[in-house]
């Protein structure tokens, strides 16, 4: 990390007196997607995350949605954007949206009129595995959300991706016909374990789309308990298929931070890198996600 300058891209930012996010509400179970989440369950602001960040040369951060309840998607970006203008933070903003409601376009032309709004999310992740599955079926089969995701270009807007491997196969086609939007695969395509053949074939159908780049980020989601070993192959995988201009070191924090601190986060992606060139390494951590979320910061 030493003269490595860092963009952020992926960070989320609440304040739990202003927005409800019904995931960071109690009661707190530990059979969902990613177990309990009570530790994270406190406002987490932009001081807190340079605490978390410490010693990391930050030049830039990307706030992705961070689960505010539906109705509050566009105060999540009113209030995001007036941080920025009195902060410089967030220096992108990917906001929520629901692609399968029929009034959508309303809501992508409201979050783009903010000036720091890049892209929408809508987390999609669906898994025959009751316990891993983040909603009851797949949307993304729906014309209706298909339709909202023809939407996002009309608006400049890219999209972040969020799902499953399973769903890949299907979701490069709907991609593959609007290579207008840009695409941004979250947390290294969360490869379940047992499913990384699945995983492999999903990834390098996606990054066979030149619009589409990926996140490394998320390492503890479907492997809790991650090693550096477990994490290199993840890594090193994700970066043979797209390439070194085609993905970005994310910290998800303070999500990431259920499995581990942001050093040892932040830590294994520099020891997997290691052996990078210092011009890889520079992309890879900053010029990256500066080109594909359009910051236009001088690095």
């Amino acid at each position: 990390m030493a003269g490595l300058p860092f963009i952020d891209a992926h960070v989320h930012l609440w304040d739990l007196d202003h927005l409800r996010y019904p995931w960071l509400t109690p009661p707190f179970p530990d059979d969902g997607p990613n177990g309990s989440v009570e530790p994270i369950a406190r406002t987490y602001l932009l001081d807190d995350y340079r605490a978390d960040a410490g010693a990391w040369d930050v030049r830039g951060i990307v706030h992705v949605d961070a689960g505010a309840e539906a109705a509050a998607a566009l105060a999540e970006t009113r209030w995001l954007q007036s941080m920025a203008d009195t902060s410089g933070m967030p220096n992108a903003i990917v906001a929520f949206a629901d692609l399968s409601d029929p009034q959508v376009d309303t809501l992508l032309a409201a979050h783009a009129a903010h000036a720091n709004v890049r892209g929408i999310r809508h987390i999609v992740n669906w898994h025959a595995d009751p316990r891993r599955t983040y909603t009851p079926r797949d949307v993304t089969r729906d014309d209706a959300w298909a339709a909202g995701y023809a939407r996002l270009a009309a608006h400049g807007l890219s999209f972040d991706l969020q799902a499953y491997p399973g769903q890949f196969a299907g979701l490069a086609r709907l991609i593959e016909r609007h290579p207008e939007t840009p695409v941004m695969v979250n947390h290294m395509g969360m490869c379940v374990p047992g499913e990384e053949a699945e995983w492999r074939a999903g990834l390098t159908a996606l990054a066979a789309l030149p619009h589409v780049a990926i996140k490394l980020s998320g390492i503890g989601f479907t492997h809790r308990s991650w090693t550096l070993e477990q994490a290199r192959g993840l890594v090193l995988t994700a970066i043979d298929r797209f390439g070194t201009d085609r993905a970005m070191v994310a910290s998800d924090f303070p999500t990431d931070r259920l499995f581990g601190s942001f050093a040892a986060t932040l830590g294994a992606y520099d020891k997997i890198t290691a052996d990078f060139s210092d011009a890889e390494r520079h992309a890879l951590f900053a010029g990256n996600a500066n080109r594909l979320y359009r910051l236009g910061l001088t690095l």
